[in-house]
């Protein structure tokens, strides 16, 4: 098989893997936080990036997978240490929305990360797309307006927490492409989870003590009423673990953009399946609107194409 050809294999194989581990921890999450009882999104979180220091930390220094990369300058640890903040934002502000809204309607704003990705390009990078690029994305905030009036679930916190973990999902996008590709401050992806996690658990072990108290006390009698609690948490932290991974080295192989449109395709799978699964009801408008969402972001990744 050619260079190429073995090329395209690896980030199909990588993309497929994204796919299926950032569905599973979607619908990990709506289930241990809906449908299970388990009411600590924060603590969630903090399993998730415990978990991502451990495996990443196994696998560089035990497995020796790559190469161990230390951090060269104080303004590298600081873009590292704004990273793991705002990742932290994101992900407990999109657990946090999972308690309020259905999966399908979480996804269907989600959708709008491509918005917020080019806003904050130009922000951090002042790259300037073309007029018509940026006129691509009326219909991406458009249809989740839609979507939003035809939601029977809608939930005003939910959304305000969905919102902002968007923008804050895509912003951490843009700092992650180019902490992972600038010369002068290049991590692999590994390396960049194994520094990133220690750093997002220190932020969120305050935040879940002061916001979560009781979490502990809650988790051990929660565990005696559901035998697999320990299982599932367990599972939910390594599938996180796996989609955080994935997610750097998409990122890597291709761009921030195309992440965020290929993370569209993959809402609407994970809008199907939580529809099959949890039985949320739907309407034409919302479901119109997702369409109007999803048909936009593929307009902004052709414009984005064309007009380099």
């Amino acid at each position: 098989m050619s260079s190429p050809k073995k090329q395209a294999l690896f980030i199909a194989s990588l993309i497929t893997l994204w796919y299926s581990s950032n569905i599973g921890v979607i619908l990990l999450n709506k289930f241990l936080l809906s449908n299970y009882g388990f009411r600590y999104p924060i603590f969630l979180t903090m399993c998730h990036m415990s978990a991502c220091a451990a495996f990443s930390y196994v696998s560089i220094v035990f497995l020796k997978l790559v190469p161990l990369q230390l951090i060269k300058s104080r303004p590298q640890f600081i873009k590292i240490a704004t990273l793991s903040v705002v990742f932290c934002a994101s992900v407990v502000g999109g657990n946090v929305s999972l308690r309020y809204l259905p999966v399908s309607f979480n996804q269907a704003v989600g959708a709008t990360t491509p918005f917020f990705t080019a806003v904050f390009a130009y922000l951090v990078t002042f790259k300037r797309e073309a007029w018509i690029t940026y006129g691509a994305l009326v219909p991406v905030v458009t249809g989740v307006i839609i979507a939003s009036g035809g939601e029977p679930s809608f939930h005003l916190f939910g959304f305000i927490m969905c919102i902002s973990a968007t923008a804050a999902r895509a912003f951490k996008s843009v700092l992650q492409g180019v902490l992972l590709s600038s010369e002068g401050e290049k991590l692999n992806s590994m390396n960049l989870l194994l520094y990133m996690s220690p750093i997002a658990v220190l932020v969120l072990l305050p935040s879940t003590l002061i916001m979560e108290p009781n979490v502990l006390e809650a988790t051990l009698s929660l565990a005696r009423e559901h035998k697999f609690l320990w299982l599932l948490l367990f599972l939910n932290s390594a599938t996180a673990y796996a989609a955080n991974l994935t997610n750097f080295l998409v990122t890597k192989h291709t761009s921030a953009l195309t992440l965020q449109v290929l993370g569209n395709a993959k809402g609407a799978v994970a809008v199907v399946i939580s529809i099959i699964l949890f039985r949320n009801p739907v309407t034409v408008m919302g479901i119109g609107g997702y369409v109007i969402t999803v048909l936009g972001v593929v307009a902004y990744g052709e414009a984005k194409r064309r007009f380099k």
